[in-house]
């Protein structure tokens, strides 16, 4: 079974306030980063996760995505701690985020969340960054 490894990272300047995503995929070297209009810290961190699932999905093909082994490794603890069924989810929209990412998972062989310290997830979190800059190009590509 291939693993996977991503890293992901959403953000917000302001809280709710204009936000992007940033996603690394780090195993098949591809990063990504993109606005998302308005939102919180935790729906940015929610959406960056979803896209990169869904990405990851689209770049190995439904076959080969049941196969893979994915580690998201991500710098929100909450996020992570609600993933992991460690934490009760009470807003709903965090609900229908948490249910989106839980129906991905079936695509995939297996996946573990992972909490990681924010000075290991600088790229994610670059990505972000020049999103919000308006320094990505077409598509959110670097």
């Amino acid at each position: 079974m291939e693993k996977i490894v991503i890293y992901t990272d959403g953000g917000s300047r302001g809280n709710p306030g204009p936000a992007g995503i940033g996603v690394w995929i780090k195993t098949l070297n591809k990063k990504y980063g993109e606005t998302i209009g308005t939102a919180t810290n935790n729906d940015a961190e929610y959406q960056a996760l979803i896209f990169a699932l869904k990405k990851c999905k689209a770049l190995l093909g439904k076959q080969k995505a049941k196969q893979a082994s994915l580690e998201c490794k991500l710098d929100s603890e909450l996020i992570v701690k609600q993933l992991n069924h460690e934490y009760k989810i009470s807003k709903e929209n965090t609900q229908r985020y948490f249910i989106e990412v839980w129906n991905l998972m079936i695509d995939f062989g297996d996946i573990v969340f992972v909490h990681i310290p924010r000075e290991q997830n600088k790229i994610a979190d670059a990505m972000v960054n020049q999103a919000l800059d308006g320094e990505l190009g077409q598509g959110g590509l670097l």
